[in-house]
C-alpha cells in the first residue's frame, strides 16, 4: 500500500470532532433516561458516563473497525499485520488510552511514517486507512 491509503491528521481529526458531538448525544439521551426514573443514584449517572466515555471508542472500533466518527469520514481502524481484521477489544482499549493520556502529542508521528500511524496506533498495533469501496 502506499501513502494515499492511510488519511492523514486532517481526516483523523475530523473523526474526533464527529465522534465528541456522538458522544454528547450518548450523554444527552442517559440523563433523557435517568430523568425518566424519579431516583437515579448520582454514582449510577457518574458510572454511565464513564462507561460511555471509556468504552465507546474501544468497543466500536474492535466490533465495526472504527467509531461513527471513523465511519462517518470513510476511515477505518484495523489491525497492522492484517488490514481485513479488526483490532481485539483488549489493544483498542490500550490503543484508546494511550489516546486520551497523550492527546495530541500522539499526532506528532502520523507525518513521519510511510503508514501515517500515531503513537497509539504502534502501541496497539492498529494501523488507519481509508474505507474500501464496495
Amino acid at each position: 500500500m502506499n501513502e494515499e491509503n492511510y488519511p492523514g491528521v486532517l481526516m483523523r481529526v475530523k473523526a474526533v470532532i464527529a465522534d465528541s458531538v456522538v458522544l454528547l448525544v450518548f450523554m444527552i439521551g442517559v440523563t433523557f433516561i435517568f430523568n425518566k426514573f424519579e431516583n437515579v443514584n448520582d454514582n449510577l449517572r457518574i458510572a454511565a458516563f464513564l462507561f460511555i466515555f471509556v468504552f465507546y471508542d474501544p468497543i466500536f472500533t474492535s466490533l465495526f473497525g472504527g467509531t461513527i466518527g471513523h465511519k462517518m469520514n470513510g476511515i477505518c481502524v484495523r489491525r497492522g499485520s492484517n488490514h481485513e481484521r479488526n483490532v481485539i477489544f483488549p489493544l483498542t482499549l490500550i490503543r484508546f488510552i494511550t489516546k486520551a493520556f497523550l492527546g495530541w502529542i500522539s499526532l506528532l508521528t502520523i507525518s513521519g511514517n510511510e503508514e501515517r500511524k500515531a503513537i497509539h496506533d504502534y502501541l496497539a498495533g492498529s494501523v488507519v486507512l481509508y474505507e474500501k469501496k464496495t
